[in-house]
């Protein structure tokens, strides 16, 4: 499997001016090649492949008005170009139904304000990772890297990225083996919510760490000097930056708190079982920003990549599932009940349950039963003679 590996970068003064001007390259082309797409649209022609772009590229850079973009590395270019084949196909995939998910809109022409930047060195662009430490990048130069851990494996690409926050960071994507963990009987259901983060089928409870909600005034006070600062300003480009390191800060935090969790969670269980969640539903509600703030997408996403690098199961329930509403201990269906009530008794055995920790149970039990069905086992009990005393039998019968 391939994985993203992202460090920071600190870039002098020369060589963030060449990268301003590789994301300027990358951003023109990407939009020339845009527009050269949307104009064979609009007069009925067919859609220009991947060939026809790229030798529109190489006839725009001997032509005054493109020279400059013989000033960065060719590779930086035609990866931009791949970018916008990419969210083409995204587009069709996601008009025919071969891409799954939220519908994917046409792609949009870049802007030198969006919020990040990026440019994309691959192999044959003969970037490399010097003895010093340092990252060359062609017609960059050897940028300094804080390396916080070892690469597994000589990277296939690396993306150069700035933030809103004005940092860089390099994202090397690398190909690993499957690292299995020592097997386990210990599965875990898990159900996430807002005043537990998670909870578990075993009774563990995760507290919330409400990151954004913490950090509450700090956002509010440098969301009100940007608010006073005239528009166009170097003093507003100031307090913007003030601003996003703020929302980045806790973004990272909320990551940590993320991987910490998820690694725990998969290095003690064999299988993990969740609930798909309609976060963009939840995230209309009047529980918006605790939704946002708690980042479950995030969260599901790591443990589903983890799983597969480290040999464990990890497994969905469908979110219609009452997994609320039914008794783990004898499985009756008790009805629906509202947020308010975080207790419940069962009317036909009498066990009291916890409400999140019965889901937990509830979400393992289904994980287990769909697990059975992967593997083709017996899920439904086996027939068998029904008791002579039931109702609507006789006495002998088969």
């Amino acid at each position: 499997m391939q994985l993203r590996y992202s460090y920071r970068l600190y870039p002098d003064a020369g060589q963030r001016q060449a990268l301003a001007r590789a994301f300027g390259c990358a951003r023109v082309v990407y939009n020339d090649a845009l527009a050269y797409r949307q104009a064979a649209y609009k007069v009925g022609e067919k859609y220009p492949g991947d060939a026809e772009v790229s030798a529109m590229l190489t006839r725009s850079k001997s032509t005054p008005e493109r020279a400059f973009l013989n000033e960065v590395s060719a590779v930086v270019l035609q990866q931009a170009l791949a970018d916008l084949s990419q969210a083409y196909k995204n587009f069709f995939d996601s008009r025919s139904g071969k891409r799954k998910g939220q519908p994917v809109g046409l792609p949009r022409f870049r802007s030198r304000k969006d919020a990040e930047q990026s440019i994309r060195f691959t192999a044959n662009a003969n970037f490399k990772i010097r003895p010093d430490g340092k990252l060359r990048l062609p017609k960059i130069g050897h940028v300094e890297v804080r390396w916080t851990r070892e690469l597994p494996t000589a990277p296939s690409s690396v993306t150069v990225i700035r933030d809103s926050a004005g940092r860089y960071f390099a994202s090397f994507v690398v190909k690993v083996a499957e690292r299995p963990l020592p097997i386990t009987e210990r599965e875990c259901g898990l159900d996430l919510g807002l005043t537990h983060f998670a909870v578990m089928d075993d009774g563990t409870k995760v507290a919330a760490p409400r990151l954004l909600r913490k950090a509450a005034k700090k956002l509010r006070n440098v969301h009100r000097a940007l608010s006073r600062k005239q528009k166009g300003s170097r003093n507003r480009e100031k307090a913007r930056v003030k601003v996003a390191r703020a929302h980045a800060k806790v973004a990272n935090a909320r990551r940590d708190f993320h991987h910490k969790l998820s690694t725990r969670l998969i290095r003690e269980n064999q299988a993990v079982t969740v609930e798909t969640l309609s976060v963009k539903g939840l995230a209309r509600t009047r529980l918006a920003k605790s939704v946002h703030d708690a980042g479950w997408s995030g969260f599901v996403n790591m443990l589903e990549y983890k799983a597969e690098l480290y040999g464990r199961d990890f497994r969905k329930v469908g979110r219609f599932e009452p997994t609320s509403q039914t008794c783990s201990a004898c499985g009756v269906k008790d009805g629906p009940k509202p947020l308010s009530v975080r207790e419940w008794q069962c009317k036909t055995c009498g066990t009291v349950h916890d409400r999140d920790v019965n889901a937990a149970r509830n979400i393992a039990a289904l994980g287990r039963r769909e697990a059975l069905y992967a593997r083709g086992d017996q899920v439904r009990p086996a027939w068998m003679l029904a008791p002579v005393g039931e109702a609507g039998s006789r006495r002998g019968a088969g």
